[in-house]
């Protein structure tokens, strides 16, 4: 049992994920995807469709760019998915219309696409709006230098496919109106009765922090996605009463010693009823309402632009990567002539707009390329074919359906399908007469534009050693005395304390973002020595956790003794024993050298700083 709940500083490096030629070929576990696919099947069918029915089949065509509206927002809210895609909707509009406006003038093509493509690009990454991201923007933007249209004409046809789109989007409200948010709490408490049945150290560290980004990303839906002042709503207050009891079980099982580990099946239990129950009515506690602590959520959007501004900022290199990327594949493709230079700069910022690591970066053009190859044979096909009327918009509809289907399993496989219904698209519902410099120019500008980001980014990549992981340990364990500080005063919920708090889980999660960029493949200085650091990590994760717990212990509404954690609260003098040993850890975690004391230290942390330093001392 012992191993159960604690692990000593040997705690292996997390496995790296799986890349290879391999890749190509596997399918990955995801999420639920039909209703996904056929929304943006219906999306991209229904203006073809009117299209046709009005003998214009290359404006419906067209205003399918509007249509991939339907790719963003899935999981949000349906008040603030609303707005969130009228945006997205009305910017393909803009962007393609500008597009088309910069024909007039060749010389501003290319930069124009580079502005865009940052712009989407940190957008994108600072508020993390998600796959696409920022591709589809300037893929719109890139096509629009190549369409052949009035763009007063373009600008209604994109923003009446992106109507389209949200409508069929919105559908969804009608039935379920609190659907992404009910999903949200399911989520979280799916991943807190894993956490709570995980055996051996490494899979409850990994299902604690897997439990913990659920949590959050269900009170990113609960609170921040949703209105400053929400109507009063039933139904959120008990998914929100629901998240919070949640969190109170997933803190019961951070705190879990070896002697009350048999506590974890009631635990697990509790939380599958609460995942089971938030598809039903439930239980009235509307009049609870107002003795609910709800926490901040997220971090608000301008914040997080700002906080993204900063040189050096994860955001902000990604953004400079695509850049470079774009305006040298465009430089590129202009001075090859290549007839649709837009498809070199499209994939140049395909590669690189995610901002992953060398090795995910390589596997991701990898996947590219030779999924666009296999799909410019059966791009050939159909076009070979020519599908016309309900044929073609059959034809779309099935393509875009398979993309959706595959997009989170295989990527490789959704490639052959995106490139095979951009091509369809490309043709205007005409009659090619040259399908091989249509097939070869996609084929080259491909190559082009992936091998160009590959380049920039083995150039220009994120670079990482380990003094930028030991400053991310020292922020958190700051953050973390600073949470201390209102457990021992108990006052938890004051607005302060909900954003420290908020801060400390924003450091956890960062912290473990970093340690995988400082030990990918290519991308660190030092891979060796970070991830000898990796015990560090889950020390200081740990640690943080059980701060965070704390908090939640303190603020219960009720001394449930099903999900009662360990006491949180703490002494002056033990407060000021804990700051003394976590400022002698900063200490080491800065200089590798110093010594910890550890007598004094209250149960509450004994644990967790007694691992953290002989995880130091194994390091150093």
């Amino acid at each position: 049992m012992k191993h159960l709940i604690r692990s000593t500083p040997k705690t292996q490096a997390t496995p790296r994920p799986a890349l290879g030629l391999r890749v190509l070929f596997s399918f990955r576990k995801s999420g639920r995807r039909l209703p996904i696919a056929c929304r943006a099947a219906l999306s991209v069918g229904v203006p073809v469709t009117v299209g046709w029915a009005v003998g214009d089949v290359s404006a419906g065509l067209m205003a399918t760019i509007g249509a991939f509206t339907s790719l963003y927002g899935s999981e949000r809210p349906y008040l603030n998915r609303a707005w969130l895609l009228a945006g997205i909707a009305l910017s393909f509009s803009v962007i393609v219309t500008l597009g088309v406006w910069a024909q007039q003038w060749a010389l501003l093509a290319v930069p124009l696409v580079v502005v865009i493509a940052m712009a989407a690009t940190f957008v994108c990454n600072s508020l993390r709006i998600g796959p696409p991201g920022a591709y589809m923007f300037a893929l719109a933007c890139a096509a629009g230098t190549a369409l052949p249209v009035p763009a007063d004409r373009v600008f209604w046809l994109v923003l009446g496919g992106g109507a389209v789109s949200w409508l069929a989007h919105m559908f969804g409200a009608l039935i379920l109106p609190r659907g992404p948010e009910t999903r949200a709490v399911g989520a979280a408490a799916r991943a807190v009765v894993e956490f709570a049945q995980a055996t051996g150290a490494e899979a409850r560290d990994r299902t604690c922090h897997e439990a913990a980004l659920a949590l959050h990303d269900a009170w990113t839906v609960l609170v921040t996605f949703q209105p400053s002042t929400p109507r009063s709503d039933s139904v959120l207050t008990r998914l929100r009463e629901m998240n919070r009891e949640l969190h109170l079980i997933f803190a019961a099982c951070v705190n879990v010693t070896d002697s009350t580990a048999g506590r974890l099946d009631a635990l697990a239990s509790r939380a599958h009823e609460i995942g089971q129950a938030t598809t039903s009515s439930g239980e009235n506690r509307e009049a609870r309402a107002n003795r609910l602590h709800v926490p901040l959520g997220r971090l608000p959007t301008l914040q997080l632009l700002l906080d993204n501004l900063t040189p050096g900022s994860p955001a902000s290199m990604v953004t400079i990567r695509v850049g470079i990327a774009v305006a040298v594949a465009g430089a590129a493709a202009a001075t090859l002539s290549l007839e649709r230079a837009y498809w070199a700069m499209a994939a140049a910022v395909l590669v690189l707009h995610m901002g992953q690591d060398w090795a995910r970066t390589l596997q991701r053009g990898m996947e590219r390329t030779v999924g666009t190859f296999v799909g410019l044979g059966v791009a050939a096909a159909i076009l070979a074919v020519h599908p016309t009327g309900l044929w073609l918009v059959a034809t779309v509809m099935s393509l875009q359906f398979l993309t959706e289907i595959l997009v989170t399993r295989n990527y490789a496989f959704a490639v052959v399908f995106v490139t095979t219904v951009a091509l369809v698209i490309a043709s205007g519902g005409r009659s090619v007469s040259h399908p091989g410099v249509l097939l070869s120019a996609r084929a080259i500008d491909t190559v082009i534009g992936c091998g160009i980001g590959l380049l920039i980014h083995a150039l220009v990549g994120p670079r990482s050693a380990p003094a930028s992981l030991r400053h991310a340990i020292v922020k958190t364990l700051v953050t973390a005395q600073a949470a201390l500080g209102h457990v021992a005063a108990g006052t938890v919920t004051t607005n302060a304390a909900l954003r420290v708090r908020r801060e400390l889980q924003h450091r956890i999660f960062a912290l473990l973002t970093l340690y995988e960029t400082a030990t990918a493949v290519g991308t660190s200085r030092h891979p060796g020595v970070s991830e000898r650091m990796w015990p560090t990590v889950v020390g200081t994760q740990r640690l943080g956790y059980k701060i965070l717990a704390a908090c939640w212990s303190l603020e219960s509404i009720d001394d449930d003794p099903e999900i009662d954690s360990a006491p949180g609260s703490l002494t002056l003098d033990e407060l000021a024993t804990v700051n003394t040993a976590l400022l002698e850890l900063i200490v080491l975690v800065r200089t590798g050298a110093g010594s910890i004391a550890l007598h004094g230290l209250p149960d509450l942390l004994r644990d967790e700083i007694r691992d953290l330093r002989d995880s130091l001392a194994s390091d150093a």
